[in-house]
């Protein structure tokens, strides 16, 4: 690609480090603008990550003629206004995800997006893009475990503080937008490599103590296309990171140790007929593999699968999960909520 891609980065959030500001380094993509909310914090961050200059405002960098894709790592509900808004302005978009609060939204971004027909729009599942899919994929549809009978998918951290902006009703947040999400793609990629979408069998979820909708942990049910069961485990409020992806076949199981970050942990752990076997995956960073994947989609035209039509599935299902477990769909019902 003989002209590095030129980004300019929409606040300064804590993940942009792991997942745009190495990768660009790594893979030579320009950094050409940012903006913070506070002046002096978008010069020192600048300064810090080698990026060219500092605007007083998002739209700014937007506007910036010399950007050419705009990367959005704001809170859950500025994902698809400041979307919406790039896109308006005719910029790529490298979305963190989920891309909006809810369905509704996510078919604006896909709307507009469709409308100019030129514009690469991609939601920053990256764990898809890492080579440890294809292994996920070839376990599904091979008999390396025998016949396939159950996928489960697991998110668990310690909780965040109080003061997080993921247990903010305003900001889209809950256990399901932070971390359900990753459980419910991953369900929808394997359902789709098998003919279709999933269906939702039932959801439950529990409360944040003292914030009314803010869900703390959630357990969904799901069936496959071709009918397999799958189920969902998510907990913002647990004693330990459980980031893995089990695969139960007629003859054994795969465990994937942490499909979110195989950087720090590319375990895959075969057990068949009682003996165990232990593969390393692949090191190099999810990140790495998305921003490629992301230029080549701006560069070449090259295909990727989180596209807008991708992200409204996800969203309408997670919408799903909300109202089967009693809870508002995140961005609705409640007044000051997320816009």
């Amino acid at each position: 690609m003989s002209e590095p891609l030129r980004v300019g980065v929409l606040g300064a959030a804590r993940i942009s480090d792991a997942s745009l500001l190495r990768p660009a380094a790594e893979l030579g993509v320009r950094l050409v603008a940012v903006a913070t909310r506070d002046r002096g914090r978008s010069e020192a961050y600048a300064q810090q990550h080698g990026i060219e200059r500092v605007h007083d405002s998002y739209a700014d960098v937007i506007a910036d003629p010399e950007v050419e894709a705009v990367y959005n790592p704001l809170p859950n509900s500025a994902h698809a206004p400041w979307n919406l808004a790039a896109i308006a302005a005719g910029k790529h978009v490298l979305t963190e995800k989920p891309a909006a609060s809810n369905a509704a939204q996510a078919r604006q971004v896909h709307d507009a997006a469709q409308g100019t027909g030129l514009l690469t729009v991609l939601e920053g599942f990256h764990y898809r893009y890492h080579p440890q899919f294809d292994r996920l994929a070839g376990l599904v549809a091979g008999q390396e475990i025998g016949d396939f009978q159950r996928l489960d998918v697991t998110m668990l951290m310690p909780a965040p503080g109080d003061d997080d902006l993921r247990w903010s009703w305003p900001l889209s947040g809950g256990a399901m937008m932070d971390l359900g999400c990753y459980c419910l793609h991953v369900i929808r990629s394997v359902s789709r490599l098998l003919g279709g979408e999933p269906t939702l069998i039932g959801a439950t979820a529990t409360e944040r103590v003292g914030r009314p909708q803010l869900d703390e942990t959630f357990e969904v049910g799901l069936q496959l296309a071709d009918g397999t069961p799958a189920y969902a485990h998510v907990d913002m409020d647990a004693p330990h990171n459980d980031m893995s992806i089990k695969v139960t076949g007629s003859q054994g199981t795969a465990v994937f140790a942490d499909f979110v970050h195989p950087q720090d942990d590319d375990r895959l752990t075969l057990t068949v007929d009682g003996t165990e076997h232990i593969e390393a995956l692949d090191h190099r960073s999810t990140y790495t593999y998305q921003l490629e994947a992301f230029v080549a989609a701006v560069r070449e035209g090259k295909p990727f699968p989180t596209t807008t039509a991708d992200s409204v599935a996800t969203m309408e299902l997670i919408d799903a999960c909300y109202e089967s477990a009693g809870l508002l769909p995140r961005g609705t019902g409640l007044t000051g909520g997320a816009a």
